[in-house]
């Protein structure tokens, strides 16, 4: 069980690590942390570096379990903040995307890395039961997607991978098959398992060779697809193993010295 567990926390730090090394090469955030607004204002390169570098510092944290709980509480405070006066507005007043579904994906990122952190926390000594409804929630409405948007969708498969059309209806099945699953306590180390192994999957069949052909254009879009995707693996399998049988998180909480 703590090798799962401390493989999750490994996939989640990578992710923040990715996304603060993607805005430190480039200068600005990434929009799945802070929207793009049309102009950029002043001082904006001193606050990317700083958040970049506190990310990155507690995803060390995090990985070394070095006060990794109160790091990840940290960064579960962050993200909501981010999330709340950041992409909510603009969504709702500046964006015009932000009318349909499709245009709020990066706020429901940030609510799932959001409650990525809150598991994160959570794996060390058991509580912050809660993130996981924040993470099943973008799952769920990223697998209703796959049915909304299916055209598209479809041409995200590798071609050398047969009926597009059926794997992008499976995934989309899957995803909100985990996401009500994580939401009910039903089954929750078999949907976590399942669909972290589905989402690792994509990570190396999918998001990697996306990434590589990129063209400069993507502005860097499909490499944070690449580190999005390996930590949500990592949140999936945190959610199989931290929320284990109720016996299980009570010996842990009573021996944290397992997991760490």
């Amino acid at each position: 069980m703590d090798n799962w567990i401390k493989a999750g926390r490994l996939f989640f730090a990578l992710m923040i690590v990715g996304l603060a090394g993607q805005q430190l090469h480039d200068g600005y955030f990434r929009p799945v942390l802070v929207p793009s607004y049309a102009t950029h204002f002043p001082g904006e390169i001193v606050l990317v570096y700083l958040q970049s570098a506190l990310l990155i510092v507690a995803a060390v944290g995090i990985v070394l379990n070095r006060q990794g709980r109160t790091l990840a509480l940290g960064l579960a405070g962050l993200f909501f903040a981010l999330l709340l006066f950041c992409h909510i507005p603009y969504e709702a007043f500046v964006d015009p995307a932000g009318k349909s579904i499709g245009g709020w994906n990066n706020a429901l990122k940030e609510s799932a890395i959001a409650g990525g952190a809150l598991i994160v926390a959570g794996s060390y000594r058991g509580g912050f039961g809660y993130g996981r409804i924040f993470f099943a929630v973008t799952m769920i409405v990223f697998g209703a997607e796959h049915f909304m948007y299916a055209q598209f969708v479809k041409y995200l498969v590798p071609d050398w991978i047969p009926w597009h059309l059926f794997w992008t209806y499976f995934a989309g099945l899957a995803l909100i098959a985990a996401g009500i699953g994580y939401i009910l306590r039903v089954q929750l180390r078999l949907a976590g398992l399942l669909l972290g192994g589905a989402i690792f999957i994509w990570f190396l069949v999918l998001h990697i060779p996306r990434a590589v052909v990129a063209p400069p254009t993507d502005n860097g879009n499909e490499l944070t697809s690449v580190f999005e995707s390996l930590g949500f693996s990592g949140i999936c399998f945190l959610i199989a193993y931290s929320y284990a049988p109720r016996m299980a998180v009570a010996r842990l909480s009573a021996h944290p010295e397992l997991v760490q």
